[in-house]
Parts: C-alpha cells; structure tokens; sequence
C-alpha cells in the first residue's frame, strides 16, 4: 500500500469537495491528511465488516470543519463511494460541511463546536476502560482549538481516570481563521501544558509517514495514563499558493485556483 499516494488521492478529493461546493475549510484538512490516512488505512481496526459494530477503534474529529479530510479517508478505506463527494455541503446530502453520525457510515460523533469533540472520546474511551474493551480511540483536535477552556477539563479527566485507551493527535498547523495561534490567543507551550495534564506527550512530523507510524506505535506501548500525538504540519500542505496561509483557513478555490491545485496534486482539473 503507497500511503504517499493514497494521501495525494486525499488530497485531491479535498480541494475538488471545497472547489465544486465553492464552501468549506481546506487548509486544515489538507494539514491533517497525512495523520488521517495514516489512522484510517494502518492504525484504525475499522473495515466494512465492522463499521456499523460497537466493538471497533473509533475516531472523533474534534475540528469538526475538517470534514473533508475525513471524508477523503472513508473513501480510501472503501466505506464511501467517491460518487458521494459531489454532495459535500449540498442540502439533502449526508456530506455535511460538519460530519453527522447519523448520515455517514465511519463518522462516530457529529463535531462542530469546537472543544466538544474530546469530551466525546474521554467518554469513549472511558466507555471502554469500564467494559473492559481493546478497542481505542483517537480524537483529532486542531491547535486553535485548544484555546478552549473545555479541551483542558477533558485532559484532566482523562488522565485522572487513567485513559491509555485514548490518544489524542494535534493538528499543529500555526494558524487558525484569524491568523497565528501565537498572536490571537497565544495556547502555546503545548508540550509544557499536557504534560502538566499528565498525558504522555509524544511528537512527529505530521507529513512523513515513518515518523506518524513510530508516533502510534510509542502511543500504543503507553500504559497508565493518556497519549497525545504533537503532529507538526503545514497548514495547506500540498497545494503551493494553499501552504502557510491563513486565508485559506476557510475558503473555496476559485476556477484558476482549482486548475493549478490539481495539476500539482496530479489531478485533472
């Protein structure tokens, strides 16, 4: 399996999803691709077998308005027909520009709101602890979004009740929709915080999928206590005009635009 080619196809379904509905947020979603494909085609125990089952790994994108990168993944993992992509934030189609549990067969919490996302994985994962479950739960937060007072309520109860069911995987792209997390609200030092939150802080390049693969595989070994995955990404990574700007945070491409992002992705415009 070439992931580095699975994640271009990603990568590609991603700009034409936010291009043919001329709404959504590709910056983000193309930041997280590599991370989500990683989980989704290697570390995730979730196929067509058990997709509608209880008794599988669950992923929760906390950073709801990423939607396109999870969708992009359930595709490559064969759990949606690609066909359906042309409905992405369209009335009546199951492709929300947040994900929906209730519509999407691989979607295991409807996000939005961001912060809220976490609080349904530590359930999760603490659901799990209590039936006395394998399975794990990854929860795939945005950096922006920890500047919300919630996401560090649920770093505490995780690790109070001991989740090494849960990891946890940042997005640490820089940017959000105003700018540089450092210069809006400044949530950095990450590394500091959780692990004053006692969670066992792990970190990788979130585009390189040797370094994502020993990042699970540390994560898994942890024993006690809750992980969490510093990616470091690029915000718009792939798409030249896209990389390290925030404008893109939340913008549709325009025809121009569209045609020069396929060609580098490799794609037809």
């Amino acid at each position: 399996m070439d992931l580095k080619e699975r994640a271009r196809n990603m990568r590609r379904n991603i700009v034409k999803m936010v291009y043919e509905a001329q709404s959504g947020h590709p910056g983000g979603s193309l930041s997280a691709c590599d991370i989500v494909c990683y989980l989704f085609l290697k570390e995730m125990n979730i196929s067509e077998d058990n997709v509608k089952s209880y008794k599988r790994d669950r992923f929760v994108l906390s950073k709801g308005h990423a939607s396109p990168v999870l969708y992009a993944a359930l595709v490559e993992k064969g759990l949606l027909n690609e066909k359906e992509l042309s409905g992405f934030r369209q009335v009546y189609s199951k492709l929300q520009g947040h994900p929906n549990m209730n519509y999407v067969a691989g979607v295991d919490m409807s996000t939005g709101s961001l912060g809220q996302g976490i609080s349904s994985a530590v359930g999760m994962a603490l659901a799990n602890k209590i039936d006395a479950s394998k399975d794990r739960v990854y929860c795939l937060l945005g950096d922006g979004e920890c500047e919300e007072g919630q996401v560090y309520e649920d770093l505490m109860s995780a690790s109070h009740n001991k989740l090494d069911n849960l990891c946890l995987i940042l997005d640490y792209n820089h940017l959000q929709i105003d700018g540089d997390i450092s210069t809006v609200a400044g949530p950095e030092p990450f590394k500091e915080k959780f692990e004053a939150f006692g969670l066992k802080v792990i970190e990788c390049d979130g585009h390189d999928f040797k370094d994502i693969e020993k990042a699970f595989e540390t994560a898994k070994e942890e024993k006690g206590r809750p992980s969490i995955i510093i990616a470091h990404t690029i915000k718009g990574k792939g798409v030249s005009f896209m990389e390290n700007d925030y404008g893109w945070h939340g913008k549709a491409p325009n025809d121009e635009e569209f045609a020069k992002a396929m060609e580098e992705l490799g794609g037809k415009a």
